[in-house]
């Protein structure tokens, strides 16, 4: 995992106050490319992210965003507001470089570190940088490829490095774009990440998110799925992941709906429903894991699982149930953790057996499983 750093903010906060320079005579009232914003409001977005990224580490902040809100003062021109973006990159820099190694702090992508941070603000400046340029007329700014590459390494592990693949396969140097000997082009897989652009035959991802910090195993990434990307799983939607063939399978899009409903019942816990698993090897999604709800007053949860066809026999299951159960017992809230299996179904008898799991009751179709916390 790329490590990023004060470094890499100000040199995101220079590409972007550079570009932006260069605009700032032109109009900046109308939408920026695909938001709902103003050029003029998604600017002061940035700063907004800047400074409340900089006060999460400063302020140590656990279970939410520190209550503050920022604006620019009224009448403003562009030239100021780049001026803003300037001073408030700064304080996101000096705090990154001034955070101990061991703190980390509530974003609702997950915990994060000060290393965290520094990518969500070197994506947010490039990302919203790239949509106020559509709209004034420059469409085709692109951000530096290294610092592309080193986001999508950082916040986006699932994302696949080969779907951007040219025809060419040759490296070039263009202005701030760099492709790679290989034909990557780290730049155009951000924005089909984030949903901005379509990339070869895979359409634009309709929801995303990144992923600060996925449970991780030898092999596997497990990533949060979000209520969001559940409504989008569940619609017939790729939740914004690269799937392997056959996926998503059906229980990954019931699953995900369960996330969904949850969110509109109230129910919704932060890491007790579904997760993605990703191949790490080739960051493909090849099925999910998750639990059915938080524990409950005697710190039981049940656990289940889905997995895309080709994907089965190679152990992946067996290795993403014992990083959840790793995840699930570091936390205080879960003492017992449960598994129903059918009967006949004896692939699914050896993924929770390998696991450490142990039969806890029986019935004529189905095993009850149990794992204590030890």
């Amino acid at each position: 995992m790329t490590i990023m750093g004060a470094q890499d903010i100000d040199e995101a906060v220079a590409v972007t106050a550079a570009a932006l320079r260069g605009v700032a005579d032109r109009d900046w009232s109308g939408p920026a490319a695909g938001l709902d914003w103003s050029c003029y409001d998604t600017a002061v977005h940035i700063a907004e992210d800047f400074t409340g990224y900089a006060t999460q580490l400063t302020g140590r902040s656990t279970d939410s965003y520190v209550p503050f809100e920022i604006s620019a003062e009224p009448g403003t021109p562009p030239a100021g507001l780049v001026r803003v973006i300037e001073a408030t990159g700064g304080l996101l820099s000096a705090a990154v470089r001034t955070t101990p190694q061991d703190v980390t702090a509530w974003h609702p992508y997950g915990m994060a570190g000060a290393d965290g941070f520094a990518a969500m603000g070197v994506v947010e400046a490039l990302l919203h940088t790239y949509d106020i340029l559509g709209a004034l007329g420059e469409p085709g700014w692109r951000a530096p490829g290294h610092l592309a590459a080193r986001v999508l390494d950082r916040l986006f592990p699932h994302v696949p490095r080969d779907l951007d693949a040219t025809e060419t396969g040759t490296a070039t140097e263009t202005g701030t774009a760099t492709e790679t000997a290989n034909g990557t082009d780290p730049w155009r897989t951000l924005l089909w990440a984030t949903g901005r652009a379509g990339l070869g035959d895979l359409p634009r991802p309709a929801v995303w998110r990144w992923y600060a910090a996925p449970v991780r195993s030898e092999r596997l990434l497990l990533c949060e799925v979000s209520p969001l990307v559940g409504a989008d799983l569940r619609d017939g939607g790729s939740g914004g992941f690269a799937w392997a063939a056959g996926g998503p399978p059906e229980g990954t899009r019931v699953a995900g709906g369960l996330v969904a409903d949850a969110r509109e019942a109230g129910t919704y816990r932060p890491g007790w429903g579904t997760y993605v698993v990703v191949r790490a090897a080739d960051r493909r999604a090849v099925g999910a894991i998750g639990f059915h709800a938080a524990p409950d007053a005697d710190g039981r949860a049940e656990v289940g699982y889905d997995l895309v066809e080709g994907a089965r026999g190679h152990g992946y299951m067996t290795e993403a149930l014992r990083a959840l159960t790793g995840w699930a017992f570091a936390r205080p809230e879960a003492a017992v953790l449960r598994a129903v299996v059918d009967t006949g179904n004896t692939p699914s008898h050896g993924v929770v057996t390998r696991a450490g799991f142990t039969r806890a009751a029986e019935a004529e179709d189905r095993v009850v499983y149990e794992l204590r916390r030890t």
